[in-house]
């Protein structure tokens, strides 16, 4: 099992910034893709950014709504999983869930995800 707790939500301007982090606890978390969803009222939940570590190399994706924006980091030594996000605005609002995956999964399918965590409210003000 894997554990996952998101922070660092909260409402901020369009044209601000805020960092999200995850931090994870349970079995070996390098082992894991770590990625961020994102669901806004009435709609589905969608890829954000993902990351995964192999071979010493670290992989980033980005869906083509946040690329340039956003910035998706990991840091093994402290189980945490980071979401760096620049330059908001109010079609960014959402809860945002971080999320744990084995690797050779699907990276932006939120089925292939087996890990949650419950979700932290991003609101960016026009």
């Amino acid at each position: 099992q894997v554990q996952l707790v998101e922070s660092g939500g909260g409402l901020v301007q369009a044209g601000g910034s805020l960092r999200l982090s995850c931090a994870a606890s349970g079995r070996t978390f390098s082992n894991y893709n770590m990625g961020w969803f994102r669901q806004a009222p009435g709609k589905e939940r969608e890829f954000v950014a993902a990351i995964r570590w192999s071979g010493g190399s670290t992989y980033t994706y980005y869906a083509g709504s946040v690329k340039g924006r956003f910035t998706i980091s990991r840091d093994n030594a402290k189980n945490t999983a980071y979401l760096q996000m620049n330059s908001l605005k109010p079609e960014d609002t959402a809860v945002y869930y971080c999320a744990a995956q084995s690797p050779r999964q699907r990276i932006g399918v939120p089925g292939e995800y087996d890990y949650w965590g419950q979700g932290t409210q991003v609101t960016v003000s026009s």
